[in-house]
């Protein structure tokens, strides 16, 4: 890049900040902006289309278009040159536009006679805020000196948008992060809440996007990167001896760190112009716009390494971020892109709600969202680049949506619907000591879900009946090695201490699929829910489940002990489980430790292989459990986690509840205790269904037992079996509809 263009672009950058700097309208400083750019590129036309919502892009000020387009010109993402580069993030430069892919003839704007066209994407952190555009009569390609000297000044205009620059009367020049904002996402737990934002990583705001004197910019750069190489090399030193996989992960970490050609890029950008801060936040954008596009997640996690390594270069510039010494409000929202379970338990019962740009509904963090009982929104899409410290939000867990700084019909709305589960909480809480005994006198036996020593306390307060399921894997999850037996077995006593006799099922170590060890290797699988995972890897890894069976035998301490292997699917996995359970009882034995009163071992039913598995494993089993999130999604061979098939089956579908019954009959013919655990088992009306089809037993998370009891109590289960028979003898796909047309003739 010539010095001669280096010169001009900073002289444009200059012209640039003394335009921002004057006392005008938002409007009348970007119809300034688009002359001094048309006048230094030496085109005839220069526009600048910003978006009005997520899809449609509007033509906000030009130098050269018809005047009267302004503000009456829109596209839709992907329509005409334009929104092709919004759609793609990538420039487009020709020396034919009328003839390129793509065009779009727009007669209001009077641009038919300019052939050249080159379109900019203005960005911020893979945020597309519009398109820059420059236009010629001549018939020529900008050269590659023209285009980057646009990419740096359209990244001025970002951060300048960003900051409410160009405010005004008109829709799309609204100063972002001042507007009323709906998210939509989906729902990971459920509950509602109202509190103000807490970004887990606060974004950094650039407020000095163009420099006053290179140099001390290139000086500041150098400084800021040397800090920052200084604090990879501690890391790495704290790491030394440590997993090799982790070594390796940070070795590419200091690799990105010391990349020469990352700091030339960087140094070239502030040569045109900008901050060192701006150019940092240029390269991250151009990053995050790659990140996008690469499906190779190897790629994709090294990509975000060098996303992370520019957080931490803008903070040590700007001293944003932890150094600001901000404070977590009193009703913090945690907002983050991702967050992993070892995080979030730091911040603990203290958070209202969380929403996450990312995750999934059987991730770690939603896993502990649930254990916490703390409402949690995930794929909400942009909202940490919508959120900023301090705004108020409102986040519907039922519904998976956040209202993110929302106007007063908004709020008043929402604290009804708080108000109206609180008073329902009141009234579950005055059946809470009573059981959940039908009008006709059945039964049925409700416990809890837990995972952690905080879930506890609800085993008392929910009025459950026991714990149904004890998941042990988030113990391994939350840390950064293999915990000891030790910890183990004080952990698993403090739990039955905690449950005062109450029955406790602690399932085993349930890994794999969406829970990955951070110690463990990843297994690279293309379906990793139907791969190597829970019973499969305590078989194959026999030492690390004898490891585990030995803490539970002397966390007992001499009490009734129950144990429950994950994702069985034939007869012998179970048999094989059992003989290391016998192993574990006889090295305790010969070690002197005492062993457990009675041991009760059975199985979770997950697979619908094993409700078709011979009559002797029914007869061998100590108890079976059915886990209906798995069973669900591989019955309908629907991926729980796919957003577009998750919900589209129903479990209260004749042929889920028919298979179901069989499971309940073939238990009843051998005696063998049955329950249901998931989260169908917490819907009020999938429970009376599923109570309805023969099951005695619930498992649910603790705040769903009250809702469930209260409908139990007041319906004749009987009657419900009868509708069910009748909507499958109707040949109905579904007895949903049958079942709450019978529930709205008893109120």
């Amino acid at each position: 890049m010539s010095e001669r263009t280096q010169t001009e672009s900073r002289k444009l950058l200059g012209r640039l900040r003394e335009a921002l700097a004057e006392d005008s309208a938002g409007q009348t400083r970007l119809d300034n902006i688009t002359q001094l750019i048309a006048s230094s590129m030496g085109t005839e036309v220069c526009s600048i289309y910003l978006f009005l919502d997520a899809e449609t892009l509007e033509l906000c000020a030009t130098e050269g278009l018809n005047p009267e387009s302004v503000h009456q010109t829109r596209l839709r993402m992907g329509e005409g040159l334009v929104g092709r580069v919004a759609k793609t993030s990538k420039i487009i430069n020709t020396d034919d536009a009328p003839s390129a892919k793509g065009f779009r003839y727009m007669p209001e704007t009077g641009e038919e006679i300019y052939s050249s066209f080159c379109g900019v994407p203005i960005q911020r952190l893979g945020d597309n805020l519009g398109v820059l555009v420059v236009q010629s009569k001549d018939v020529r390609e900008f050269s590659a000196d023209e285009t980057y000297a646009l990419e740096v000044v359209a990244m001025v205009l970002a951060e300048m948008t960003e900051l409410g620059a160009f405010v005004g009367d008109n829709d799309a020049m609204h100063a972002r992060h001042q507007q009323s904002v709906l998210l939509r996402g989906a729902s990971a737990q459920e509950g509602a809440a109202e509190g103000h934002v807490w970004l887990h990583e606060p974004r950094v705001v650039v407020t000095n996007p163009i420099a006053d004197d290179p140099d001390v910019e290139l000086a500041r750069l150098d400084e800021a990167v040397s800090q920052l190489r200084v604090g990879v090399d501690k890391m790495l030193d704290g790491a030394a001896g440590g997993d090799k996989e982790q070594l390796q992960v940070l070795e590419a970490y200091r690799m990105f760190a010391n990349s020469k050609g990352w700091m030339r890029r960087m140094q070239q950008d502030i040569a045109q112009g900008l901050s060192a801060e701006a150019a940092v936040e240029k390269e991250q954008s151009t990053a995050r716009t790659r990140m996008e596009q690469v499906a190779d997640s190897y790629l994709r996690e090294r990509l975000h390494d060098l996303d992370d390594l520019s957080n931490r270069l803008l903070r040590i510039l700007t001293g944003q971020g932890s150094e600001t010494g901000a404070e977590l409000p009193t009703d913090p929202i945690l907002i983050a892109r991702n967050i992993g379970p070892a995080e979030l338990l730091e911040y603990g019962r203290g958070l209202k709600g969380i929403v996450l740009e990312e995750g999934s509904v059987g991730s770690h963090a939603a896993i502990v969202a649930r254990a916490l009982a703390i409402p949690l929104v995930i794929h909400a899409d942009k909202i940490t680049t919508e959120a900023l410290n301090g705004d108020h939000i409102m986040v519907d867990g039922d519904q998976g949506i956040a209202h993110l700084r929302p106007d007063e019909t908004v709020v008043a709305a929402f604290r009804d619907k708080i108000a109206m589960q609180a008073q329902a909480q009141e009234r579950y809480a005055s059946i809470r000591d009573k059981s959940a005994t039908t009008v006709d006198g059945i039964t049925i036996n409700l416990t809890m879900n837990a995972g952690l020593m905080a879930d506890l306390p609800s085993l008392e307060n929910s009025g459950a009946d026991g714990v149904g399921l004890f998941r042990t894997e988030l113990q391994f999850l939350v840390r950064n090695k293999m915990p000891k037996r030790s910890e183990l077995s004080a952990l698993y006593a403090r739990v039955m201490d905690a449950a005062q006799g109450k029955r406790v099922v602690f399932r085993t170590l349930d890994i794999g699929s969406d829970k990955v060890l951070p110690y463990m290797t990843p297994q690279d699988e293309p379906n990793p829910a139907m791969g190597w995972r829970a019973i499969r890897v305590g078989l194959d890894k026999p030492g690390v489940m004898r490891m585990q069976l030995q803490a539970l035998l002397r966390g007992a301490n001499g009490r009734p002990l129950t144990v429950m292997f994950p994702f069985v699917a034939q007869h012998d996995e179970y048999r094989a489980a059992v003989a290391e359970m016998e192993k574990a009882k006889e090295r305790e034995a010969v070690l002197g430790h005492p062993l457990p009163e009675t041991i009760e071992l059975g199985a979770m039913l997950e697979t619908p292989s094993l409700g078709f598995a011979p009559q002797t494993f029914f007869e061998d089993v100590g108890f079976l459990s059915i886990g209906g999130n798995d069973l669900k999604q591989f019955f309908f061979a629907a991926d729980r986690e796919n957003e577009r098939v998750r919900k589209r089956y129903d479990t209260l579908n004749i042929s889920f509840l028919s298979f179901l019954e069989g499971i309940v009959n073939r238990c009843h013919s051998t005696k063998t205790p049955l329950s249901f655990c998931g989260e169908d088992a917490g819907r009020p009306i999938e429970a009376l269904c599923l109570a309805a089809m023969g099951l005695r037993s619930l498992s649910m998370r603790p705040a769903s037992i009250g809702p469930v009891k209260s409908l139990l109590r007041r319906t004749n289960l009987s009657e419900v079996r009868a509708v069910i028979v009748q909507a499958r003898e109707r040949g109905d796909q579904s007895v949903r509809p049958a079942v709450m047309e019978y529930l709205r003739t008893q109120s």
